[in-house]
C-alpha cells in the first residue's frame, strides 16, 4: 500500500539534504523514525490515516513542550519546537475553524438527542469521526461541555 504522506515525507527529507537545511531535515527524520516504529511495532505498512495519528500524538507533545519551555523561560526550545510544530502540521488536514467545530457539536447534540451533561460520552461518540485530526480534542470537549451545560435542566 502507498502512501500520499509516506512519498511527501520522503520528497521533503530528500529536498532538505539537497539544500542544507538542518532543521527541516531534523524534523522529517523525526517523523520518518516515528512512522517506521509504528510499522515495525505492528508489522504492518502503515497508510495516510496511521501517518495522521502518529502527527498528531506529535503535535501534542510538540504543544505540551512548548507550555513547559515557556514556564522554564527557555525561548530558545520554544521557538524550536513551534518550528516542528509548522512542520507537523503539513502533514495533517486542514483545521476546522471554531465556527465549523460548534456547528459539529451542535448537530450532534441534536443527533443525539443529548439533553444532559451526562450525555457526553455519546456526544463524543458522534462526533469523534467528523473530526479527528481535523479539531483540537480540547476544544471539542470544551464545546461539548458548555454547550451540554446550558440544556442542564
Amino acid at each position: 500500500m502507498s502512501s500520499e504522506l509516506k512519498s511527501k515525507l520522503s520528497a521533503v527529507m530528500k529536498a532538505a539534504m539537497k539544500s542544507g537545511n538542518k532543521d527541516e531535515l531534523s524534523f522529517a527524520r523525526n517523523l520518518h523514525a516515528a512512522v517506521r516504529k509504528k510499522e515495525i511495532d505492528d508489522r504492518i505498512d502503515i497508510d495516510d490515516a496511521g501517518i495522521q495519528k502518529i502527527v498528531q500524538t506529535l503535535i501534542k507533545q510538540r504543544n505540551d513542550s512548548i507550555d513547559g519551555f515557556k514556564q522554564g523561560g527557555r525561548m530558545d526550545l520554544v521557538a524550536k519546537e513551534e518550528l516542528e510544530l509548522a512542520f507537523l502540521r503539513g502533514y495533517m488536514p486542514e483545521q476546522m475553524s471554531e465556527a465549523d467545530v460548534k456547528r459539529a457539536v451542535v448537530e450532534a447534540i441534536a443527533e443525539t438527542k443529548a439533553t444532559s451533561p451526562k450525555d457526553m460520552g455519546m456526544v463524543m461518540k458522534a462526533l469523534m469521526p467528523k473530526t479527528q485530526g481535523k479539531a483540537d480534542g480540547k476544544l471539542v470537549s470544551q464545546w461539548v461541555k458548555d454547550l451540554l451545560a446550558e440544556k442542564k435542566p
